[in-house]
């Protein structure tokens, strides 16, 4: 019986519409969701906002509302966005909620001990919600914000990291599966290797009045990345440790689904805090590539973004899905262009699958006496498919899907059957488009199930996919 599994995004920040970089990542980790369920394990799926720190506070003050008020009105986009997609999600976790707050600031006591108040001066980044070194920086300004960072002179709590927990952090990175692509836990391990060491976690609440308040210390918050990871746990009801914490993240397999540029927070620096509570560390977090716009990686701070709901909207959610599983690479850079999308489009969905289920359709419909028995056929998903599906390459198992579109096609084309009206060949191209719905489910569900409707059914579909001129 397949071990419980628990997948997680990370929290979008609450200060602007969605964009297109963050569905890249809910329709990953739902596609990772489907797919697991349909292989019998029971799943628990994880997304949510983040809704304190510095950017939210002088996004709502520029826009003249309350903190809590903005971070609202935000959340409810992100929720639309999830419908929108048609995200499978069994918990939607924001950070402002009150079982959360009380989980981070659980989380603080139990790492206490790792835990001391210090004067800090540094390079601040209030895009990234992150200090900065000058060796990060690009001419002077932060290499995804392009804005100069403020210099910082406050005093804040610490996360002390011991030499014994960058052994353990090290030992746990040089498993194989800790990190997927290997290049990230490459960049992990020599992060530690090279100076990873103790890190802020608060910030004066003089300065930052919207946050979760440190235990005992009414003038600090907690720093918005220690608040926000938490959210892996407490969507789980932790610091209740029985139930869902106990199935999914003590006893299931547990993975992060991360953008590739959170290596430091969500495998060193979350994995420290876990290690410091006595939590099990994280089974394997996936790191994903950028969806870029003239090489330059798309951010509501930089403002040139693509909206997901403009899209759908135009081509429907199975088409913005399809793009993102198998036209956007799941580990690099990818740059989008409407144009590029469109063409996508027309080319494999419009003229490709759409017009393969009308072809086979048409034929079945005029030509069989009665329905296809396919209740024997079933979900069956090949070795190939399973095998990119666990190296997190949905690009690849969405190749070799198309793979087998191209080849009914062509098979068509060879026996025109349209011509020979054999019932024979009819039923076996009906079955193995079948199949190819079947093999869909957990990429274009709305699709796939149309699909299978229409053979139960006998019936040529409605255009799944019209063309887009």
């Amino acid at each position: 019986m397949a071990k419980p599994f628990y997948i997680t995004t990370t929290l979008p920040y609450v200060n602007a519409e969605p964009h297109i970089g963050f569905a890249l990542e809910l329709v990953q980790a739902d596609i990772i969701a489907r797919a697991k369920r349909l292989a019998g394990a029971e799943v628990f799926f994880n997304t949510g906002t983040d809704e304190h720190g510095l950017k939210i506070y002088r996004a709502a003050q520029a826009a003249n509302q309350k903190p809590q008020d903005y971070a609202d009105s935000y959340a409810k986009r992100y929720l639309e966005l999830q419908q929108a997609l048609n995200i499978s999600t069994d918990a939607f976790i924001r950070t402002s909620s009150p079982a959360h707050v009380a989980a981070a600031q659980e989380l603080w006591r139990r790492c206490a001990k790792n835990i001391e108040k210090r004067n800090f001066t540094g390079l601040y980044c209030v895009g990234c919600e992150a200090f900065l070194k000058s060796s990060d920086l690009v001419d002077g300004k932060c290499p995804d914000h392009y804005t100069a960072p403020e210099e910082v002179e406050e005093e804040n709590y610490f996360f002390v990291v011991s030499d014994d927990q960058r052994k353990e952090i090290l030992n746990y990175l040089n498993q194989s599966n800790s990190i997927i692509p290997e290049s990230r836990r490459l960049e992990a391990i020599n992060f530690v290797q090279n100076g990873f060491g103790d890190f802020s976690i608060s910030r004066p609440k003089e300065r930052l009045p919207w946050g979760i308040p440190v235990p005992g210390d009414d003038s600090q918050v907690v720093y918005v990345w220690f608040d926000a990871l938490t959210n892996y746990i407490s969507s789980l009801d932790w610091p209740d440790e029985n139930g869902n914490f106990n199935k999914f993240w003590v006893d299931g397999e547990t993975v992060q689904m991360a953008g590739k540029d959170q290596v430091r927070f969500q495998s060193l620096m979350w994995q420290v805090m876990l290690s410091a509570a006595r939590i099990k560390l994280t089974d394997t977090v996936v790191y994903h590539g950028h969806i870029t716009s003239d090489g330059h990686k798309m951010s509501k701070s930089i403002g040139n973004v693509v909206s997901p709901f403009d899209l759908v909207d135009e081509y429907g959610t199975d088409a913005v899905r399809y793009f993102l599983a198998r036209h956007v690479n799941p580990f690099e850079d990818s740059d989008f262009t409407i144009e590029r999308f469109k063409e996508a489009y027309n080319a494999n969905l419009a003229n490709g699958l759409g017009n393969l289920v009308s072809r086979v359709m048409t034929m079945a419909e005029a030509n069989l006496d009665g329905k296809v028995a396919v209740d024997n056929v079933g979900y069956k998903i090949s070795d190939y498919i399973s095998e990119a599906m666990s190296q997190y390459r949905l690009d690849l198992a969405m190749e070799y899907i198309w793979a087998k579109i191209a080849e009914l096609d062509q098979e068509i084309q060879e026996k025109k059957p349209w011509e020979s009206k054999d019932q024979e060949v009819i039923k076996t191209l009906v079955i193995r488009l079948y199949q190819i719905g079947c093999k869909l489910q957990p990429f274009m569900p709305d699709t796939s199930k149309k699909i299978i409707n229409a053979i139960v059914a006998n019936k040529k579909p409605e255009n799944l996919f019209p063309r887009k001129d």
